[in-house]
């Protein structure tokens, strides 16, 4: 028992001592750009956005569809969007070693 009590003491406290260390990824696009939303048509999403740059074929049951435009992808479950992602923007400042 003592031996648990001491690892605990050991151990389990050096967590409230912890740092909080962020590193930035750069950016994920224009956060003020309209995305598609869940549950809209494809052909609201044509109409609103236009032809994507590049459509990739239905997968797997449901079929999932992917549609890549410039800086965003929007993801179909048969007819309707499920999701929509902002593509990564790396950022142009170069991290130091």
């Amino acid at each position: 028992m003592r031996y648990w009590l001491g690892l605990w003491l050991a151990f389990g406290t050096t967590a409230i001592f912890a740092d909080t260390l962020s590193i930035p990824i750069g950016q994920q696009g224009d956060s003020h750009a309209a995305l598609p939303y869940p549950g809209q048509l494809r052909s609201e999403v044509l109409n609103r956005f236009g032809l994507p740059d590049m459509e990739h074929p239905a997968v797997g049951k449901p079929p999932i569809t992917r549609w890549d435009y410039r800086d965003f992808s929007v993801y179909f479950e048969n007819n309707r969007v499920i999701d929509a992602v902002r593509d990564h923007q790396p950022s142009n400042r170069r991290e130091t070693p």
